[in-house]
């Protein structure tokens, strides 16, 4: 799940970035109301987390713009603002929920789970192969009900095979899509081979059905196979 940040203080924005990739959420920050308006328009999110207090472009007028051209992208509004008229005036605007700061950052990640519950339909929140289940909004992965520990960069590497599951999937795609490695000079075959080597003692542990595949040539496809 993708979710932009759009806030001015470099250290709130910080901590919030360092706080939702370590939930394995993938976090784009914009300390800009133009930068958060050029990103909605140009690139696909999951939440938004939406400051008020922006210099230039502030966060109601993004908010009010983006509803009035009917992106309906959940948004959280963070704010210092904390009274009744504040919260009313910001829920008229099209923000879906309202936290005032400062929040426990257990608080927000509650909060922003219910958003994605309600925003997405039930069937889009869960991935499943075989007896492999991975829960998008928790986070959480487990094999024949056992949950898997996994990194963020395994969690993504993970999710994506699952999403083209039954597809193979070249080792560019992964460094493209994955590591957002678009300019690189040298390939990244050999530095997705050691994180697919790692996802599979993991995932394929003696005794299950083998769900990661190589593609000789390609890359790799996730699908059910031979013990």
């Amino acid at each position: 799940m993708k979710i932009l940040v759009v806030e001015d203080e470099q250290k709130v924005a910080a901590a919030l970035r360092e706080g939702l990739e370590g939930e394995r959420y993938e976090t784009v920050v914009a300390h800009t109301g133009e930068d958060a308006f050029f990103r909605i328009n140009t690139e696909r999110f999951d939440l938004i987390l939406l400051d008020i207090m922006l210099p230039g472009r502030d966060g109601l007028e993004i908010l009010k713009t983006i509803r009035s051209r009917g992106i309906r992208i959940p948004v959280l509004v963070l704010t210092a603002r904390h009274t009744l008229e504040d919260r009313v005036v910001g829920l008229n605007a099209g923000a879906d929920d309202y936290l005032v700061k400062p929040f426990a950052f257990a608080e927000l990640l509650a909060r922003i789970r219910a958003l994605v519950r309600r925003g997405r339909g039930e069937d889009t929140l869960r991935l499943q192969a075989a007896d492999l289940d991975m829960d998008l909004v928790t986070r959480k992965v487990i094999r024949a009900g056992t949950p898997i520990e996994l990194t963020t960069r395994e969690y993504e590497l993970l999710e994506y095979l699952m999403r083209h599951a039954g597809q193979d999937v070249p080792r560019d795609t992964l460094a493209r899509d994955v590591w957002k490695e678009t300019d690189r000079g040298t390939p990244l075959n050999n530095v997705i081979d050691v994180h697919i080597a790692r996802l599979r003692r993991k995932i394929d542990r003696e005794g299950w059905t083998k769900l990661i595949h190589t593609v000789r040539g390609v890359g790799f496809v996730l699908r059910e196979g031979e013990r």
